[in-house]
């Protein structure tokens, strides 16, 4: 009989035994396709304050610009919507609904991928005026980050069908 502890790491075992029979191969495994993108994705010159915290996020996620063989450009929206008002008409929580449109293209300019992601990120006004411009700025940077996170997973997708 088997002990209870030995069930999830049969199931795991199962999960993968039937992931790699059916020709799957991780992302980021040896020899994985996402090898070809890390350190050769360039983003556009950042502009805005949200640019520049996606940038500086698909860094991290893929690497610094090395020998860029591929470019990204982007547009990243943000719309400000009030959530909490008060009896009194005074606002107090908005959300920050954004949005990234992307494409990413080899040096001959032929779109390799592309796409629109979405996610939104909230903060309070609550507190002094200074409190809150450090909330809105924090959801700022937490929403930029999230939509490049998004981008750089379908990017990491789209890996299996870039050239090289």
């Amino acid at each position: 009989m088997s002990s209870p502890e030995r069930l999830p790491r049969r199931a795991a075992l199962l999960g993968l035994l039937a992931v790699s029979a059916c020709g799957l191969s991780p992302v980021y495994g040896p020899e994985g396709k996402a090898a070809q993108l890390f350190g050769r994705v360039r983003p556009r010159d950042p502009v805005t304050y949200e640019d520049f915290v996606f940038n500086r996020r698909l860094a991290e996620r893929l690497g610094p610009e090395d020998a860029a063989a591929f470019d990204l450009d982007y547009r990243i929206s943000v719309g400000v919507v009030p959530q909490a008002i008060t009896q009194d008409q005074v606002t107090t929580r908005y959300s920050l609904n954004g949005t990234a449109d992307f494409a990413l293209s080899d040096d001959s300019g032929r779109v390799l991928a592309q796409g629109r992601v979405s996610n939104f990120s909230s903060f309070s006004t609550t507190g002094t005026s200074i409190a809150t411009l450090a909330a809105e700025g924090d959801a700022r940077e937490r929403l930029s980050r999230m939509l490049a996170d998004q981008v750089v997973t379908r990017l990491l997708a789209a890996s299996a069908q870039l050239p090289g």
